[in-house]
């Protein structure tokens, strides 16, 4: 592995204004795709579309799927539509062709694939295109081994020699009927200690782990991961073999998903990256912190009615933050375990009534604890056995209410089809922090 020092990056810089080609060529071949990629964060736009045009086709195509998708999207506007074609589409499986296509206007997509040379991918690209992209259908690609079940296993070995010509990597090889339907998967190990087997269908592994093209990519993902696999075929409504998903698509997908969730949790309303411009983080920030806002003055709504009561007995504002913090991290400690739950499919409708049951358990022993740990603490330092009283119960309904809110509103979002990772966000900060806020005046003025 090479390392990308400033010097490194200088001496390629003096190589693209002297424009020598031949040592920029060499250079580049002893770079990694993914180190070719953070190599173009630190050049202009031309510097990186003088290397770009250097690379061969495979290559240029796995350095362009590295890139952020801001980096790419630039570079892509500047090149021609046949460049992209030719450079970089007929070089890519069709999963990360259709991701590619996604990112541009249906003009140009019809004027790219209008210069791709092999009809057949091209028809594939352009099925996968009328796929929800948040679907398995959406994900998969059409690169893979298929075999037919009435095969031997000379002829099986003989056509995947022709197949893997167009496969980069082989995880299983799929069996199929006439129909094309999937029959199941023929391990790589049965065509070593089963050379001589008259048909494949006596060897290979019936009824394999599928997802169907309409499945949420949630379903993938947790098919994956709960059964070890490294790809998962994809079958229609009837059962037919149309692609397969692998596990780098997954594994790009979670980690899209947990930062499109932990930005949802931070209360940022669409995905930013911290290369976008100002105007756009702004978009995605501002919603939210309006919303606290308006929050903030209805608390001091709350607060404002009860001014008697604060000049009546001014040591009840000492525990106002105290209230509202304590609301706020209960709801999303809650939240954030029934968001996890759901994220990971181990929280069933089933299960809800027993989670609601844990979670009133789990809230009744903290809110007895804290409230107690306060009772103690206010009964010895201020001697005042109203505040004491009315900041323990009030302390003890907060939590009780903030846990079983932080519970219901994720899975109510949950079935409303809302990412309920909104719920353990500013959402339920605010909305605990009022109602606590309320909570606590009203107990604190009847007991003071």
């Amino acid at each position: 592995m090479i390392e990308l020092t400033k010097e490194y990056i200088e001496k390629f810089r003096n190589i693209i204004e002297q424009k020598d080609e031949t040592q920029a060529k060499e250079l580049l071949q002893e770079l990694h795709p993914a180190d070719i990629a953070e190599l173009y964060k630190e050049v202009d736009l031309k510097e990186a579309i003088f290397l770009y045009l250097l690379l061969d086709g495979e290559k240029a195509a796995d350095v362009l799927m590295e890139l952020d998708d801001d980096e790419r999207h630039k570079l892509l506007k500047e090149l021609p539509n046949e460049v992209i074609a030719k450079q970089f589409v007929d070089n890519m499986e069709t999963d990360d062709a259709v991701d590619l296509m996604r990112e541009l206007d249906e003009e140009r997509q019809e004027e790219i694939l209008s210069h791709i040379q092999d009809v057949e991918q091209a028809g594939d690209i352009i099925d996968l295109l009328k796929y929800d992209e948040d679907t398995a259908g959406g994900l998969m690609g059409t690169e893979m081994i298929v075999v037919n079940e009435n095969w031997s296993m000379p002829r099986c070995i003989d056509e995947m020699r022709l197949q893997a010509e167009e496969v980069d990597e082989i995880y299983y090889v799929y069996v199929v009927d006439d129909d094309e339907r999937l029959k199941g998967v023929l391990p790589l190990k049965k065509l070593i200690t089963n050379p001589s087997v008259s048909k494949i269908k006596h060897v290979m592994k019936k009824e394999p782990i599928v997802v169907h093209e309409d499945d949420r990519v949630e379903e993938v993902v947790q098919a994956i991961e709960k059964y070890d696999l490294v790809a998962l075929p994809v079958v229609d409504s009837i059962g037919r073999l149309v692609g397969r998903i692998t596990i780098d698509d997954v594994m790009d997908e979670i980690r899209e998903q947990h930062e499109r969730d932990y930005q949802l949790a931070s209360g940022i309303s669409q995905d930013v990256e911290t290369s976008d411009n100002v105007f756009l983080q702004t978009a995605a920030r501002l919603p939210w912190l309006l919303i606290g806002m308006i929050g903030g003055l209805g608390n001091s709504l709350i607060l404002g009615g009860f001014e008697g009561s604060f000049a009546s007995n001014p040591k009840m504002v000492l525990f106002i933050p105290m209230i509202g913090a304590t609301g706020g991290n209960v709801g999303i400690q809650s939240s954030a375990i029934v968001v996890q739950g759901l994220a990971n499919n181990t929280l069933k409708p089933e299960n809800i009534l027993p989670q609601l049951g844990k979670e009133l358990v789990v809230s009744l022993i903290n809110a007895s604890i804290i409230s107690l740990i306060v009772f103690v603490y206010n009964f010895f330092m201020l001697g005042d056995s109203g505040i004491t009283a009315s900041v323990s119960l009030s302390l003890f309904t907060v939590v009780l209410f903030a846990s079983i809110f932080g519970t219901v509103v994720p899975i109510t979002l949950s079935k409303l089809k809302i990412d309920p990772a909104l719920a353990t966000g500013p959402f339920i900060t605010i909305t605990n922090d009022i109602i606590g806020m309320m909570i606590y005046m009203f107990i604190a003025s009847a007991l003071t």
